[in-house]
């Protein structure tokens, strides 16, 4: 069950330095309910989804990514140093333990930074237009992917209190690593980052365009949405899962 799985250790700041650095601000996290049998084809098969209560899930979460250094001693680059992102992740574990997050697709505007996941990370990177306007409490995403386009609006309530462990709130967000094949080898990599401060979502509309671009139904019935300010983030290396 969701309860039986060791979920805080992998909150904790691994050892040894981190491979680079990056902000994730004002971040949306909104949320499908998924049928088994539709993420089973696409997630690989060493990899088991993990279920909450027996429910599955697909995220998008949409944001901008601020002060990114790939490199802890290189500089930053201009070009890939702040802008907009979007991803869509399902929840996965390992053997019953290490949970983690297993990407569909992340779309962001630097090509730069697309080349370098897909080429490095192993990572589904899409170059894609994203326009993101903050008018607090208001918030608004747009991403236009070819003709794939995608739109997320929403209305920022007051701040939460830290959602317990056993929540679904807690399962959907505090996730601190993320796994991706590459060259046919399972790879994980670990982030570190404080606990998310959470604020509730007043009313929102998120398109589903990005689900079904990923082969996934987008009819499945949306929880509450989540917004954060933001968290800045340590990222570590790639390593054999």
């Amino acid at each position: 069950t969701v309860h039986a799985m060791d979920r805080r250790t992998p909150t904790l700041r691994p050892a040894g330095p981190p491979q680079g650095f990056q902000r994730w601000h004002r971040l949306l996290f909104s949320h499908w309910e998924v049928p088994e049998a539709a993420l089973r084809v696409l997630v690989p098969q060493d990899l088991e989804l993990d279920a909450f209560d027996g429910r599955f899930y697909v995220g998008v979460v949409a944001f901008t990514m601020q002060n990114v250094r790939p490199l802890r001693w290189a500089p930053s680059i201009p070009t890939a140093t702040e802008f907009g992102e979007i991803n869509v992740r399902t929840y996965v574990h390992h053997e019953g333990r290490e949970p983690g997050v297993y990407f569909f697709s992340l779309d962001a505007a630097s090509a730069l930074v697309v080349w370098a996941a897909r080429t490095f990370w192993g990572l589904p990177y899409y170059r894609a237009a994203i326009r993101i306007q903050d008018a607090p409490p208001d918030t608004q995403y747009q991403c236009n992917r070819g003709s794939l386009a995608f739109c997320a609006q929403a209305h920022i309530g007051a701040a939460l209190p830290p959602p317990p462990t056993d929540s679904l709130e807690y399962f959907l967000c505090e996730r601190y690593q993320f796994y991706a094949t590459q060259r046919g080898r399972l790879r994980r990599a670990r982030v570190h980052h404080a606990p998310y401060p959470l604020q509730r979502v007043e009313h929102a509309t998120v398109d589903s365009t990005l689900l079904t671009a990923a082969g996934l139904p987008g009819n499945g019935a949306r929880i509450p949405d989540l917004f954060s300010p933001g968290v800045d983030v340590e990222v570590f290396g790639l390593e054999d899962a």
